[in-house]
């Protein structure tokens, strides 16, 4: 039914083989060979397939296409607005989710601020002779100067997302 409908369609356009395969980029054989019905078009080929000929994709597959009616568009519309509503959720549930972890980094930020700001850095006063200890106290200083130096540009980039994606309304 495919191949009728690709070789139907096709002179139906006055196009030849040659003239469809150099539109939709393919060797005039691969026409010839949907129209013998020995392949068929994948489906991104099909899809080109049926914008070259200006057909719809189920017509060229064989179905009988109607005119919709009023209650075909109406029905439409309905779904339209149901899965409009489904996507504005999901999109508010993503909102949330953002505004909560934001809102979650600051507090975890603020906490480690303060558990650094009473822990007063006892690793100076460690014995740094010892190797194991030097290694881990290098560390340990590395992480908490990394730390103050990223802890206020998170901590404004997480307040300014927190008030950014709060709900409105």
């Amino acid at each position: 039914m495919l191949n009728e409908n690709i070789r139907a369609i096709r002179r139906s356009r006055g196009l030849s083989q040659e003239e469809l395969a150099i539109r939709l980029n393919v060797v005039r054989q691969t026409i010839s060979k949907w129209e013998n019905g020995l392949s068929v078009p994948d489906a991104d080929l099909l899809i080109a397939l049926s914008e070259v000929l200006e057909t719809p994709v189920s017509t060229l597959l064989g179905e009988t296409v109607s005119e919709p009616k009023a209650d075909d568009w109406r029905a439409i519309a309905e779904k339209l607005e149901v899965i409009n509503l489904q996507l504005a959720r999901r999109r508010a549930a993503r909102r949330s989710i953002l505004h909560w972890a934001c809102i979650a980094l600051c507090a975890g930020i603020v906490a480690v601020s303060a558990f650094l700001l009473t822990w007063g850095s006892p690793y100076l006063s460690w014995d740094y002779a010892d190797p194991e200890t030097a290694v881990l106290g290098v560390a340990v200083h590395a992480l908490e100067w990394l730390f103050v130096r990223l802890a206020p540009v998170a901590l404004a980039g997480a307040l300014v997302g927190a008030v950014l994606t709060r709900r409105r309304g």
